[in-house]
């Protein structure tokens, strides 16, 4: 062999030995996702699972977003074209219908994990007959109480919303602590609180939304329906614990778990948070009563929802992602800090938190109505329109906040 063909034979071999070296690198650099959460309670338990994913799969780093207001913040995200590539976003909220049909999330398909969730979880959420959210737990609303204290006074959990009423009075009258632990000056919390006393008096879902969203504009009147919700709202009124109007959802919380107050209006989310207070008493959950016995509800929908982002840079690497946390061993470690119902094929939840059963026992029946807001553009202002009245209960301004608000969608 000359020297040509050995130089020949040399250069191809170095011009190969790059191309594979170029494509080996290629192959093991990592990509950044961002998993973009609004869930503060569970950021521990969610970090370690995102922990583990990038231990099974270490080309994928994920950049795990947790903000102040998340929700306003993702809203102002996305309206600047700076969506994170996935998603926790709550599919019965109308800004999540708007983005879907606006072609912003990606179909969500058995790739994803579609295939470990339990028949017809996705079906509340389709955006003309598409799906773009992988619901992997649900929320349900009611009445935390004190068990220990209900014991000690003797009092029982009201079956009736007269029976509410007077456990109110009986606990006033005790003089030892105050009825409920409220957050004021975190409008949100008490929206659930409304939601049910809309849909307790008017007979369900439906009835509700029949007087609210899609009456005409101007439609909703001064009558007994919104005397008795007015009622209900009023129920709160100088009930909560010292300092309740300035206090924010996790000083409510922290009241609740101190025995300042016997009873907090929340959602299943807040189990965690009261856990973490380690209170010194049992506690339960009772659904929002009714005129009658069997008239009671809870309310929710889901709540560790995930979609993509169809402006996501790496797809597949966000599918992969989802599709390890619709594992049921994944979603189990979940479910044994925050107990809310899931949708995950064999996950156990036999016995777990009972705490919460008094409402969870009802999910995914005709007790547990989706979140009104469904149906709704927006809900904020609704939220504002809730602390209102329970600070100054008056079903005449109720009735004036309400058509105000809701005319603009109708």
């Amino acid at each position: 062999m000359n020297i040509k063909t050995v130089f020949k034979c040399a250069t191809a071999c170095a011009f190969a030995s790059l191309l594979v070296a170029c494509g080996s690198s290629s192959s093991s650099e990592k990509v950044e996702i961002e998993f973009y959460s609004q869930k503060p309670e569970m950021q521990k338990t969610l970090q370690e699972i995102i922990d583990d994913f990038e231990k099974e799969n270490p080309t994928i780093d994920v950049k795990f977003s947790n903000v102040p207001d998340a929700g306003t913040v993702l809203k102002t995200r996305m309206a600047n074209d700076e969506a994170p590539d996935v998603i926790n976003i709550y599919p019965q909220n109308a800004d999540f219908k708007e983005f879907a049909a606006d072609g912003r999330f990606l179909e969500i398909d058995d790739d994803a994990g579609l295939s470990n969730l339990k028949d017809g979880a996705v079906t509340p959420y389709l955006v003309e007959d598409k799906n773009y959210t992988l619901p992997l737990t649900a929320n349900a609303y009611g009445i935390y109480y004190n068990k220990d204290k209900f014991k000690e006074l003797g009092l029982e959990v009201p079956t009736t919303y007269a029976e509410f009423v007077a456990l109110v009075d009986k606990i006033k009258a005790d003089g030892t602590t105050s009825p409920f632990a409220l957050s004021l000056n975190d409008a949100w919390s008490l929206n659930g609180y409304h939601q049910l006393a809309w849909v307790t008096v008017a007979g369900g879902f439906d009835g509700a939304e029949d007087i609210l969203i899609r009456s005409a504009k101007g439609a909703i009147q001064d009558d007994t329906t919104t005397k008795a919700v007015t009622e209900r709202l009023a129920l709160l009124t100088d009930n909560g614990q010292k300092g309740a109007a300035g206090a924010l959802y996790a000083d409510a919380v922290a009241a609740f778990a101190a025995g300042e107050a016997l009873m907090l209006p929340q959602g299943t989310w807040a189990a965690t948070a009261i856990n973490q207070q380690e209170p010194e008493f049992e506690y339960g959950m009772f659904t929002f009563p009714g005129d009658e016995e069997g008239g009671d509800y809870t309310i929710g929908a889901a709540d560790l929802a995930l979609s993509i982002s169809a402006e996501s840079e790496h797809p597949e690497e966000a599918k992969k992602f989802l599709e390890y946390l619709s594992r049921a061993e994944v979603i189990q470690k979940y479910y044994d800090v925050d107990g809310s119902p899931t949708s995950v094929e064999g996950v156990d939840t036999e016995g777990k938190f009972p705490e919460t059963a008094g409402v969870t026992q009802y999910a995914f029946t005709d007790k547990h109505v989706v979140w009104l807001q469904s149906e709704w553009d927006s809900e904020d202002e609704f939220w504002n329109i809730t602390v209102e009245t329970v600070k100054n209960p008056d079903s005449a301004e109720l009735v004036k906040k309400l058509n105000a608000f809701f005319d603009p969608m109708k």
